[in-house]
């Protein structure tokens, strides 16, 4: 049974910091790209930042500079540390694990964790 398990949110203040961590089990880890997304009230889920499984990270625009993503194969681990928090931050966050099965179908093998939660307040 694959689980996503997502720890680290919470309370912050503008310009705070908080690191998410995301554990894996169930799946190879290592061949896995690792993804965070998040969905603030009343607007659509987005990709906020993705790691590879060779360790290429990429993020989303208004994140870039504040936010690392890194990933522990060791220990089946993702983490995203977010710096500089602003309200606009505040989400749930969720980690996403993604593998390609068949490249010309297009079929993917992916798994959610539940999320948590991450409010950026004054």
């Amino acid at each position: 049974q694959v689980q996503l398990v997502e720890s680290g949110g919470g309370l912050v203040q503008p310009g705070g910091s908080l690191r998410l961590s995301c554990a894996a089990s169930g799946i190879i880890f290592s061949i896995y790209a690792m993804g965070w997304y998040r969905q603030a009230p009343g607007k659509q889920r987005e990709l906020v930042a993705v790691i590879t499984s060779g360790g290429s990270a990429n993020y989303a625009d208004s994140v870039k500079g504040r936010f690392t993503i890194s990933r522990d194969n060791a220990k089946n681990m993702v983490y995203l540390q977010m710096n500089s928090l602003i309200p606009e931050d505040t989400a749930v966050y969720c980690c996403n694990a993604v593998r390609v099965v068949d490249w010309e179908a297009r079929r993917v093998d992916e798994h959610w964790g539940q999320g948590t939660q991450v409010t950026v307040f004054s």
